[in-house]
């Protein structure tokens, strides 16, 4: 059968990244006396059925790790110690808690170099020019625009591929299911405009920063979160990066119409009609990645030189690209097990390899067809996240967290109309909103709170949502002229999220020690054909050490029960039973 049989488009569900975390030491700390626990001396008291496999369980299969980087004996030993390296350079690129904690470290160089003699230097080097040029064409941008118009439109690329993820197979799918979390990111938007406006609607020079305190930073809330492992309910988690995807959304929106200059009609026009040919390459089946990423850099001129900012050709972008397969899914079973057979029968131990080359046609062919099983965007949502949350998301923060506070005027800075509105905007006016439109849809019975979550859960989850850095710093690049209006929003913006940051995870922190005190915890576990993403990996690896220790029978039965009963993520309640 060669490549090309079978070949049709079947839009599956496109497994979203696996981003490992590494668990934490004091999970099991969750439980005093976890550990030394005989087996019985807990038992699954409730199973919610809603998210990675539990490999604690009997027959689970086993997944390399850091520790562990080759279980089944593929590689030889020679290479054994680079799959370890390999594998903990893994798990440290796609950790949510290490990405937060490089965008920081790079958050505070840029404050303490704003504030010593280095700072013009550095505004220096960022300003610098690149020029290209070809034949009478000359382009050329300053590094600082290179990240902000060129980068950054890589991570409205990486933002349009998760909230397609959602809107065809996560949790936006539902809209019952995920009417919570987008009527509180409504009420998360709403209100920080009104606090924001009770500071500035008098200003002109200044009310137009109203767009500032509306955005929520998913990888800094997530990152935090993913800090309390599976000390949290899994509904919380789904709750709060549905709410970060659809504030996303929302921000996107409000950057493409009241953010930008007089568009230019004729740029739009050609924008459109390069979309266009995008949206037909995807009608017409096209699976390679490089055409789509050809024509979407011509896509990203178009919209530059229209007015409208660069930034949302990434997101354009992103939908256009396939989410299903190429590979017929119901016939690839059979064929890749017949290839596996075949490769068998030739195999030859006693010869080397590079002298098979019927055995080597076979494992290339094979490869080659796997390779395509996997959805365009999910392939192209792999490989951005490490570079976009290690790489770009640091540089943006490097080149634009950069408040110089040295010689400033603090009595009128704290006064300062734009701080104000910005600081509460997040750290009051996010919460408040979030809090009262979740209470509104639960008490209207629009929408129920999620298993296993409380009120204390949203209170903690709505404060995060505070924390704006990444998207609420780019806003204000875009609404301010002044620059002294620009480094306020910026002080606003950075002290709002380092006070949400740190009342969420206390007030998170609080209810998961009210669970020890009680004797609960949370195992979640889903089939194995499903990958987690950032906290939620934290908290299925910490599942499974915690089940590894109790080593309980039931709980077994119990979590596998709840992992069979829907697709998806399931979680059970593990409470210490009396005496």
């Amino acid at each position: 059968m060669s490549e090309a049989e079978g070949a049709r488009e079947e839009d599956v569900a496109a497994p979203a990244p696996a981003f490992s975390v590494p668990a934490m030491s004091d999970v099991l700390g969750m439980i005093s006396d976890a550990p030394s626990a005989a087996p019985g001396a807990f038992a699954a008291a409730s199973g919610a059925p809603d998210g990675a496999s539990t490999s604690g369980a009997p027959g689970a299969p086993v997944h390399p790790s850091a520790s562990n980087p080759d279980p089944h004996g593929i590689y030889i030993d020679e290479v054994q110690g680079h799959q370890r390296r390999y594998r903990r350079l893994i798990h440290f690129t796609h950790s949510s808690t290490k990405a937060a904690g490089v965008m920081l470290l790079a958050a505070i160089v840029a404050l303490v170099v704003a504030n010593t003699g280095a700072h013009e230097p550095f505004l220096e080097f960022w300003h610098t020019h690149v020029i290209i040029g070809f034949g009478d064409f000359v382009g050329e941008m300053s590094l600082a625009h290179i990240i902000n118009d060129v980068l950054m439109a890589v991570f409205f690329l990486l933002v349009g591929l998760e909230i397609k993820y959602e809107m065809t197979v996560g949790e936006l799918t539902n809209i019952r299911q995920a009417a919570l979390p987008i009527i509180a990111a409504v009420g998360g938007v709403a209100v920080p405009i009104v606090v924001y406006s009770a500071f500035n609607a008098g200003n002109p020079a200044t009310a137009q920063g109203w767009g500032v305190p509306t955005a929520t930073d998913i990888a800094f809330a997530l990152g935090i979160m993913a800090l309390l492992g599976n000390r949290v309910p899994n509904g919380l988690r789904v709750f709060l990066s549905t709410l970060a995807v659809a504030d996303d959304i929302i921000a996107i929106l409000v950057i493409a119409v009241f953010y930008g200059t007089t568009p230019s009609l004729a740029w739009l026009g050609c924008a459109a009609a390069v979309l266009v040919v995008l949206l037909v390459m995807n009608r017409a089946h096209i699976f390679s990645l490089y055409p789509y990423l050809i024509i979407g850099a011509v896509l990203w001129f178009c919209v530059f030189m229209s007015g409208v900012h660069s930034t949302i050709a990434g997101v354009l972008l992103a939908f256009t690209i396939p989410s299903g397969s190429r590979v017929n899914l119901n016939s690839f079973l059979n064929w890749s097990n017949d290839r596996v057979r075949e490769a068998r029968q030739v195999y030859d131990a006693e010869v080397p390899v590079i002298a098979q080359g019927e055995y080597i046609e076979t494992v290339q062919n094979l490869s080659r067809v796997t390779r395509q099983v996997v959805p365009p965007a999910t392939r192209l949502e792999h490989k951005l996240y490490s570079w976009v949350y290690f790489g770009v998301l640091p540089l943006f923060a490097l080149t634009n967290a950069d408040v110089a506070l040295a010689g400033a005027d603090f009595g009128a800075l704290a006064s300062s109309p734009v701080l104000l509105g910005v600081f509460f905007g997040l750290v009051v006016g996010k919460p408040v909103g979030i809090m009262l439109f979740s209470f509104l849809t639960v008490k209207l019975k629009v929408a129920s709170l999620p298993e296993n979550v409380n009120w204390v859960h949203m209170l903690g989850a709505a404060i995060l949502g505070g924390v704006g850095f990444t998207m609420a710093i780019f806003v204000a690049n875009l609404a301010y002229d002044d620059e002294a209006l620009i480094s306020a929003a910026k002080l606003g913006i950075l002290a709002a999220s380092l006070v949400a940051g740190v009342a969420g995870f206390m007030f998170l922190l609080m209810q998961a020690r009210a669970d020890k005190h009680r004797g609960v915890a949370y195992v979640t576990t889903s089939s194995e054909d499903v990958c987690r993403q950032t906290a939620g990996v934290e908290a299925a690896r910490a599942s499974e050490q915690l089940m590894a220790s109790l080593d309980d029978e039931e709980l077994y039965d119990r979590v596998d029960a709840a992992r069979r009963a829907k697709p998806g993520v399931a979680e059970v309640v593990v409470e210490r039973r009396k005496g």
